[in-house]
């Protein structure tokens, strides 16, 4: 996958959506991936900034609503993603999004 560089040049933590749109919400089944340096089981995961049970798995589908963050030794704590329960959602790509740029929304419920 792709990695974005730190102005230092080292590799950040990145914690991947899928499906691959936000915000996400519980009922679309989502799945989070860490990527980092380092290797999958020495990843700590953390749920609305308490250290949280799937520690040493570098993907799991969540279960909970919460705002959730993983860490790997060597590349650091990753940003977060929140997962809602929202029952009507607008999302977009889960990507950076520049000016111009073509972007399909979808309206869910």
């Amino acid at each position: 996958g792709w990695c974005p560089l730190s102005p230092t040049g080292a590799q950040t933590t990145q914690l991947l959506v899928e499906p691959p749109w936000r915000p996400a919400v519980l009922w679309d089944r989502v799945t989070l991936t860490c990527q980092g340096s380092g290797t999958a089981s020495a990843t700590t995961w953390y749920k609305d900034g308490q250290r949280w049970g799937q520690q040493g798995r570098d993907h799991f589908t969540v279960t909970e609503r919460g705002t959730y963050t993983c860490d790997r030794p060597g590349s650091g704590l990753s940003p977060p993603v929140t997962v809602s329960n929202e029952r009507l959602v607008l999302q977009v790509p889960a990507r950076a999004l520049l000016e111009g740029d073509t972007v399909t929304l979808h309206c869910q419920g």
